[in-house]
């Protein structure tokens, strides 16, 4: 039965809805943060023994430039996987907004794209841990291609049933969600402790250490996505709130008019290219931290790596009250000064993380040093700064276009992104080869961040939406689906 029309500017956000929908989300961050955890630490170590015939604890004991030497191969791999997304992203938007099927357009894509790349995942340790570069790596190009058949119709599904000027506070509860996903496997990195491999002999690796991880995570990305199927009906959904969604075009945040039979205007083009060009600068940053940050860690500070998961829980719980609160802050001062915020505080986070050092002071059995207690403020001020802005640019990109381009938009969105995420890791892969300084990482960090903020807050017009009325109390949990 379809809802009776709402009143005009009374929109309200279903909570529980887009909790659920966030179960895409929830798997997504979920292998990511096991992937960004260990891939990159893997492929050091794999390089390493073939390369030079030692493991790279071996090397850091004898010889720490050569974990620098091989960097920009590592950057190089990570980048290919990135080249694919790239390309894969948008195809899959593009297709997904085209398909029709009685699930819906986009869970055929969730569906698939889940189970293959849950089977695949485990395969990357293993491979791995028996020394096995082409199979780990192809592996590796297997998980990702069958994840960007999942993740752009994942991420479009939000906008797909949300009315536009609530898709910033739903995209708050959606990343909240996603959150909670890589927690739980940030988690599993404290007690599956990579160092503990890492530095014992090769003769001496317990594969459980680093299959264990793997196997949870591809379990539980199932088991979000059944969630996801069983109480999200797109179909219906989007009939019964069919006018809901006709109001949010007539109220979205644009400076002029979206309409399917028109080329879509200059103002509209040149904020999208705007936002898009900032999002590659932020990307290209945040993901040189999220690519290093565990050789970082072992090879710089010389720390344990379950330090790492420590970082990740302290910049998640910062971010999820980044991603609560965003929604808040940009109704009061629009999404472009809340990005604009977010970066900036991102940029002295990472201004202090220039200062940062080994602390000398050892600790545990295999000559750590003690995690240095600065890195963690650091953290907290990125988690926070950089949940702002990605709570708001996601929903400005699709604010520009219409309901039957969203997979396209997403897909430009993500192509921003994943450009960056291709370029950054052989940049930075080189400039660490180049300059045998980890220190490198955050200065290249912080000049990208401070080049973002600049473009978006010069090119980027602060446009407010309509007011729209929000649910409270006990109502966030009434027409549930």
């Amino acid at each position: 039965m379809k809802k009776s029309s709402p009143a005009p500017g009374s929109l309200k956000l279903n909570y529980r809805r887009t909790a659920l929908i966030g179960f895409a989300f929830f798997g997504i961050l979920l292998l990511w943060q096991v992937y960004d955890s260990w891939c990159p630490t893997f492929l050091t170590d794999i390089f390493a023994r073939n390369i030079y015939n030692m493991s790279s604890a071996e090397l850091k004991a004898s010889d720490p430039s050569k974990i620098l030497n091989v960097q920009w191969i590592v950057g190089i791999i990570m980048a290919c996987d990135n080249l694919a997304a790239l390309i894969l992203l948008p195809i899959f938007g593009n297709l997904s907004d085209k398909t029709e099927t009685r699930i819906g357009k986009r869970m055929p894509y969730i569906l698939v794209g889940t189970f293959v790349s849950a089977v695949a995942f485990p395969f990357i340790p293993l491979f791995f841990h028996y020394n096995n570069i082409v199979g780990m790596v192809i592996t590796m190009g297997i998980v990702l291609m069958f994840m960007m058949m999942y993740r752009n119709p994942a991420v479009a599904l939000m906008p797909d049933i949300t009315p536009k000027p609530l898709r910033a506070k739903a995209n708050g509860i959606i990343n909240i969600m996603g959150y909670f996903g890589g927690a739980f496997a940030t988690v599993l990195g404290i007690f599956m402790v990579l160092s503990k491999y890492i530095n014992a002999p090769v003769a001496e690796r317990n594969l459980r250490t680093i299959e264990l991880p793997f196997i949870i995570a591809s379990v539980l990305m199932v088991i979000s996505a059944l969630v996801l199927f069983a109480t999200i009906k797109e179909n219906r959904i989007k009939e019964e709130i069919h006018e809901e969604l006709l109001l949010g075009e007539q109220l979205a945040a644009v400076e002029t008019p979206i309409d399917d039979d028109a080329p879509m205007s200059r103002a509209n083009k040149t904020m999208l290219l705007a936002i898009l060009g900032a999002e590659f600068l932020w990307f290209m940053s945040d993901n040189a931290l999220g690519t290093y940050i565990g050789n970082y860690v072992i090879y710089h500070l010389q720390s344990v790596s379950s330090a790492t998961m420590i970082l990740t829980i302290l910049g998640g719980l910062a971010s999820v009250i980044g991603f609560a609160i965003a929604g808040g802050i940009a109704d009061r001062i629009g999404r472009k000064w809340t990005i604009s915020s977010g970066l900036a505080i991102t940029f002295i986070g990472l201004v202090v993380m220039c200062f940062v050092s080994p602390t000398g002071r050892a600790v545990g059995e295999r000559g750590e040093f003690a995690f240095p207690a600065l890195l963690y403020a650091v953290w907290v001020l990125k988690g926070f700064g950089m949940a702002l802005v990605h709570n708001c640019s996601f929903p400005m990109v699709v604010e520009l276009c219409s309901a039957k381009k969203i997979g396209r938009f997403t897909g430009y969105y993500y192509t921003a992104s994943m450009s960056a995420q291709t370029i950054t890791p052989i940049l930075l892969g080189l400039v660490l080869n180049a300059t045998l300084a980890w220190r490198t990482l955050p200065v290249y960090a912080a000049i990208l961040t401070a080049l973002s903020f600049l473009v978006f807050t010069a090119l980027v017009k602060n446009i407010r939406a309509t007011k729209v009325a929000t649910v409270t109390g006990l109502e966030v949990f009434d027409s549930v689906d």
